[in-house]
């Protein structure tokens, strides 16, 4: 059941964007996913400033189109999902500069768009949903979205992908070396790489244990 007290001090915000948060069924992009990255972004908030409130609204808004991983629309997911929030907001009275401010995070946030954020808001909200990427939570959502594009666990005669290519929709375990130990070097805070230095270190343990196993 949601509890709004779980994105305090903006529960009432929270009250009326999660209606919009997310939609389709990923798990991996669900409501869970939309309060971890809201405590990793208050997270980083607290220590480098910025306008929580914009904050607060670009995360709870930045998955709200469900585009899947292996769409040829994939790459649009966060201007689309810019778009719809700025509607969103504008019928709740926004005044239109925080509009453009959430929507600018909200575009910026995908690695896939490839577009530089220009606001602290922007460059916390990228940092906070990398942090969601990375780590155990990292791991688990990386065999979870695997599972649903009905991807192998990994080619069984070369898992280290050693003599072939590297092609993490045919294999999960290929996605940590094509995306995931890529995202530690790409963040934007400070407060922001310590943390992922510590999960991606969780993350590059984690793959030496299941590389251990089979």
């Amino acid at each position: 059941m949601f509890q709004a007290k779980a994105f305090a001090p903006f529960e009432k915000l929270a009250i009326e964007l999660v209606p919009y948060s997310s939609e389709g069924d990923d798990g991996s992009h669900d409501l869970a996913h939309v309060l971890r990255v809201f405590k990793n972004a208050m997270r980083i908030q607290t220590v480098e400033g910025g306008n929580a409130r914009i904050l607060a609204a670009a995360v709870l808004l930045h998955d709200c189109v469900a585009v899947e991983k292996d769409s040829p629309l994939r790459s649009k997911a966060s201007a689309l999902a810019a778009e719809k929030a700025s509607a969103v907001l504008a019928k709740l009275g926004w005044a239109d500069d925080d509009i453009a401010a959430v929507a600018h995070a909200i575009v910026a946030h995908s690695f896939s768009a490839n577009i530089t954020p220009e606001s602290l808001e922007a460059k916390i909200l990228q940092d906070a949903d990398r942090l969601d990427a990375i780590g155990m939570v990292g791991a688990g959502r990386c065999f979870y979205i695997g599972g649903r594009m009905s991807s192998a666990l990994y080619d069984p005669f070369d898992p280290a992908g050693s003599d072939r290519p590297l092609d993490d929709r045919r294999f999960v375990i290929d996605h940590f070396q094509t995306k995931l130990f890529k995202l530690a070097d790409g963040f934007q805070t400070k407060t922001g790489r310590a943390l992922a230095a510590t999960r991606d270190q969780r993350l590059r343990d984690f793959l030496a244990a299941f590389m251990d196993e089979i």
